[in-house]
């Protein structure tokens, strides 16, 4: 199977999968709980989960391990399992995705922070070694280092992808529209400001997930795209912007109307779209049936890189 970046750069638009705490949440999984302790509580339900949005359309699908990293799993005193919670992860995504589909290990941010003196460079890179060595074991392609806002914090999990296993290194961030109309994130770092830092420590991809709706993330999509004409970029979307009501959070953004804006996504540079916060297997089932119709009616223009 080719790489992801290789079917990018073949000109191919693919889609990837989208929210899975949500999704486990309708299983039973209970607010605060360690969602990837289920990989091995509850692996049938994690499953379901991956082999719905494999039967949705996805070309690819992440692992149900975003916090499974060991400064995330000290606070259930799970640190000593890191290492059979993502195996597990990664074979049970890479059941449902086949030999046909890529498995994309999720690693996220340790909640730490360097600037401030929370963790020692040294402590986080062991801690992002760990996590992916586990996941290439248990099947995963690639890597999406996601969700991340600090551009020390990625460049270290990058790093320590690189040069530890043999996955493919996808790494996106998180950003913000700021009152000046401007996007940053959380720690301030721009789009165009992260991309080739990352392209250089050896991301093979990188974009933008979680945080925002379809039409920022054609903003955003843009601006990465200005800074390097040849990346391949890949946006996880929330299912629009978060609404608080009713004691809940909710996504307004319906599978349909999360569809309509693949055109202008592309056209803005993204060629692996997919599915954050709010959205489930209906909004991948829509995101791929409109790339079926551009690829009918040739009504983008997406060229080789």
């Amino acid at each position: 199977m080719l790489k992801i970046s290789e079917r990018v750069k073949d000109g191919q638009i693919l889609i990837s999968d989208g929210a899975w705490g949500t999704q486990l949440q309708g299983l039973g999984a209970q607010s605060g709980e360690c969602l990837e302790l289920w990989n091995l509580t509850h692996p049938d339900a994690v499953f379901s989960v991956a082999n719905q949005y494999i039967a949705s359309g996805a070309d690819m699908i992440e692992t149900n391990s975003f916090g499974g990293n060991r400064i995330k799993l000290e606070r259930y005193d799970l640190a000593n399992r890191v290492h059979e919670i993502n195996v597990a992860a990664a074979s049970i995504s890479r059941a449902a995705a086949g030999i046909d589909r890529n498995v994309l290990g999720s690693i996220g941010p340790t909640g730490k922070i360097l600037l401030m003196g929370d963790v020692t460079e040294a402590a986080l890179y062991e801690t992002f070694c760990e996590q992916a060595r586990a996941l290439q074991e248990g099947g995963a392609d690639a890597c999406c280092i996601e969700t991340f806002t600090a551009l020390d914090e990625a460049l270290c999990a990058v790093r320590a992808v690189r040069e530890n296993t043999s996955l493919e290194i996808i790494c996106t961030f998180t950003f913000e529209k700021t009152k000046k109309g401007d996007y940053r994130t959380f720690m301030g770092v721009r789009p165009a400001q992260m991309v080739n830092a990352l392209v250089d420590e050896g991301a093979d991809i990188i974009g933008t997930n979680c945080g925002n709706g379809m039409a920022q993330m054609v903003e955003i999509t843009r601006e990465i795209r200005s800074a390097n004409a040849k990346i391949p970029i890949l946006v996880h979307a929330n299912a629009g912007l978060p609404i608080i009501s009713d004691g809940g959070i909710h996504y307004p953004e319906i599978p349909e109307i999360m569809a309509s804006y693949l055109p202008a996504l592309i056209e803005a540079g993204a060629s692996i779209i997919g599915g954050c916060c709010g959205t489930t297997p209906a909004h991948v089932a829509s995101l791929n049936i409109a790339r079926q119709n551009l690829s009918k009616n040739k009504t983008y223009s997406h060229h080789k890189f």
